[in-house]
């Protein structure tokens, strides 16, 4: 469901290869047996990857090296694989401890959590683990989950629920998973957890802030009576705001909760108008679920003026390279490519205004 943002196109350098072009004639006749049509943007991104993967031995690289690269490529496209045979529906991943017992507030407040977003129609993405992760599935239960699990030394087992599922991915890199928890969610909810959970949680939040990821919830919860979430808020605020190490929009991205169904409500609130995003150029075009009156994109151009390099915020149709949510209506603008945080205040804005009349 989430677009990111679109990146330069990157064509590999195959200049130090042998005549090469015949090379490359043999590799688009193998690009046009497998049934990609020649001449098209996917059939140069295949030549590409080729590409790539064969100037590997030129480059003198290591077989260790090339485990590496080639592993990451096989789990990458079994995980994708997974996920487009659910399309349609949002999904929010969520983080947490593996070592939070059942009995404990958060494992409790987790399984509430999650059992609210699968009655919102909603699908969960977890670690797959024990502690939190079991708890966001039990809540939704099998039908309703997908886990992405691990291999580490000490913990390759996935939770009693999601064991055996198709829905259950295993990897044996930490970043090819990263990828999976960040691409294809539409929120992300973070619960108390130890290094791992800091480690998804602050990834996620640096992927948003520098625009490398499209915007979405990054939503913060915990059990009753907790204060997790507010000990690292003074941190966040003494440690990083204060010594300059964040801007003040940058505390935009994350929204601390105070239970399961205030996470829930603000993720739902949050797709009340906005429904996705992506760049066109320099343009960053927002999809709207409903058209804004007039007078509102006037008033959101003048609280964002900042963040438009020139030009105006204004309301217009699909741009012609979008091929995807044609009927929706948009409105953009030409970005500085800065200050991501406003970029969230800027949708929960858009989210407060009222639909114009039809």
């Amino acid at each position: 469901m989430t677009n990111a943002p679109q990146e330069q196109d990157f064509t590999p350098d195959f200049s130090d290869v042998p005549a090469d072009e015949t090379l490359l004639a043999r590799l688009d006749e193998l690009i046009a047996e497998a049934g990609a049509e020649p001449g098209t943007f996917q059939a140069k991104l295949l030549r590409d990857m080729m590409v790539t993967s064969l100037s590997l031995v030129r480059d003198g690289r290591s077989s260790g090296e090339m485990k590496l690269m080639g592993g990451a490529l096989k789990e990458l496209r079994h995980a994708y694989r997974v996920f487009a045979a659910y399309p349609g529906k949002r999904r929010v991943s969520i983080f947490g401890s593996a070592r939070t017992p059942p009995g404990h507030p958060d494992y409790q407040a987790a399984v509430v959590y999650s059992r609210l977003m699968a009655a919102m129609g909603w699908l969960v993405i977890t670690g797959a683990g024990d502690g939190i992760m079991r708890a966001g599935h039990e809540g939704p239960g099998k039908e309703s989950s997908f886990g992405l699990s691990i291999h580490l030394p000490f913990e390759t087992n996935a939770n009693a629920i999601i064991a055996g599922d198709s829905k259950l991915m295993k990897f044996r890199y930490f970043f090819t998973r990263k990828v999976m928890f960040v691409s294809q969610a539409d929120a992300v909810v973070s619960f108390p957890g130890g290094f791992g959970t800091m480690d998804e949680t602050y990834e996620v939040l640096t992927l948003v802030q520098t625009g490398k990821a499209a915007p979405k919830p990054i939503v913060m919860v915990e059990g009753e009576n907790g204060s997790y979430w507010r000990h690292w808020e003074t941190f966040n605020r003494r440690s990083l705001l204060d010594l300059g190490f964040i801007s003040p929009e940058d505390r935009n991205l994350y929204y601390i909760a105070d239970n399961p169904n205030d996470a829930a409500d603000h993720i739902a609130r949050f797709y009340r108008n906005y429904h996705s995003s992506r760049y066109v150029r320099d343009d960053f075009v927002v999809r709207l679920n409903h058209r804004l009156r007039d007078e509102d994109v006037e008033r959101l151009h003048d609280e964002f003026a900042g963040l438009v390099r020139g030009g105006r915020i204004v309301q217009r149709a699909r741009y012609d390279v979008e091929d995807d949510h044609a009927e929706l209506p948009r409105i953009a603008f030409t970005h500085t490519r800065r200050q991501y945080g406003l970029i969230r205040l800027l949708i929960d804005r858009i989210n407060a205004c009222e639909p114009a009349p039809a």
